[in-house]
């Protein structure tokens, strides 16, 4: 009995149910809109750290050209700091030196602010947490720095996070060199000094699991949260599955799960688990498409990921605004607006506010700008009226 039990279990393991029918994407204006918030912020915020990193706090206008790629901008450099004047603005050091560019004092102001928030124990204590499950969700307990600075953002890292964090905390954290898994070549990793199993319970565990004294009890059927556009339907088929596909036992993220048959449904519910909580662990809930799929491919889930993204359009969506393709978490928003509050995402409206200062001063001053041409048309009409 038992032996045909366990032969049960390994059959539901390796099964593919998954029905051969589209699951269609519908844009959510709310969630777009959540995106769209933030164009240009991260561009802005980097190009901010960099002018305040210098020893001088500020940048020769003639060596703009070099930020570009080191940003990814899409205009130039002295463009996009023409477009936010409410953010930079240049100043001449001395008559023998060229112009320069630095922050206006509102953006300093709010660049202190945010240092404050960085700084504090409290935050810092929950930083290294999150940082650390991170770390844990690639089983190995390490990443090359390249693929950890792609979620530097999102995770809410300081922009010096290395010095300034890190090396702080050497009982979490070394940095070491290993051999990068795709390229084969050596490289600088972020890596756990010890991996810390009180940290390895996911939001969803948290949040659903029946506690036994301190310990949560594995294979709970848990059932994800699905949100859906008004008017959004699924395809029966599709439906049904996915109701089948709620049923099976929760495998956590922090476990390792590569034993499952790749295509299996089961193996997907591990999947969208480890999709869930990387999410989760980021400030704002979303992030590039591109970032997920750089760790997916590195963590050898292959194109497991981009499929448990497209399956489930109830858990996951997919923004197209600013030039590029984010992953949003549904369940963190409500219409376009977090559920939960952090502090870095209150400095990042602040932020975003100051930018449409620039915007609205634009649009006044081209206003004026057309007022202007216009008492100038009439004002030589009337002298040649006058004539």
């Amino acid at each position: 009995m038992a032996a045909a039990t366990a032969k049960l279990a390994r059959n539901l393991q390796q099964k593919r149910t998954f029905v051969n029918a589209r699951v269609k994407w519908v844009c959510d204006p709310y969630l777009d809109e959540a995106v769209q918030r933030e164009k240009n912020l991260k561009q802005l915020l980097s190009l901010k750290d960099r002018i305040v990193s210098s020893p001088s706090k500020s940048f020769p206008l003639s060596s703009l050209s070099l930020l570009k790629p080191l940003v990814n901008l899409h205009i130039t450099a002295a463009a996009f700091f023409q477009k936010y004047r409410s953010v930079f603005t240049t100043f001449q050091p001395s008559p023998s030196l060229p112009l320069h560019i630095r922050l206006t004092p509102e953006a300093l102001s709010l660049h202190k602010e945010e240092e404050t928030i960085h700084l504090s124990q409290p935050h810092r204590n929950v930083t290294v947490q999150r940082l650390t499950k991170f770390l844990m969700l690639t089983g190995a307990g390490s990443l090359p720095l390249n693929l950890v600075d792609r979620f530097r953002f999102d995770l809410g890292l300081p922009h010096d996070y290395i010095t300034s964090l890190i090396c702080d905390y050497p009982d979490y954290f070394e940095v070491t060199e290993i051999k990068d898994r795709l390229t084969g070549e050596k490289t600088l990793a972020l890596s756990l000094s010890s991996r810390r199993s009180s940290l390895a319970v996911s939001e969803m565990e948290r949040r659903e699991a029946t506690i036994d004294g301190f310990r949560v009890k594995k294979g709970l059927r848990i059932r994800y949260s699905m949100n859906f556009p008004k008017g959004y339907e699924l395809d029966k088929r599709v439906k049904n599955w996915v109701e089948q596909w709620q049923n099976l036992p929760y495998i956590s993220p922090y476990e390792n799960a590569f034993h499952l048959g790749p295509s299996s449904d089961q193996a997907e519910k591990w999947a969208v688990a480890v999709l869930h909580e990387l999410l989760c662990l980021l400030v704002s809930k979303k992030t590039e498409t591109e970032n997920v799929l750089c760790l997916g491919e590195y963590l050898g889930f292959g194109i497991r990921f981009k499929k448990a993204l497209v399956h489930h359009p109830g858990i996951f969506y997919m923004s197209h605004k600013i030039r590029t393709q984010t992953v949003v978490l549904r369940e963190a928003y409500h219409k376009a607006f977090l559920l939960e509050k952090h502090p870095l995402m209150g400095m990042r409206h602040m932020y975003i506010y100051l930018m449409s200062k620039s915007e609205r001063g634009k649009k006044r001053d081209s206003v004026h700008g057309y007022e202007r041409s216009n008492l100038k048309k009439r004002a030589i009409k009337a002298c040649e009226d006058g004539a």
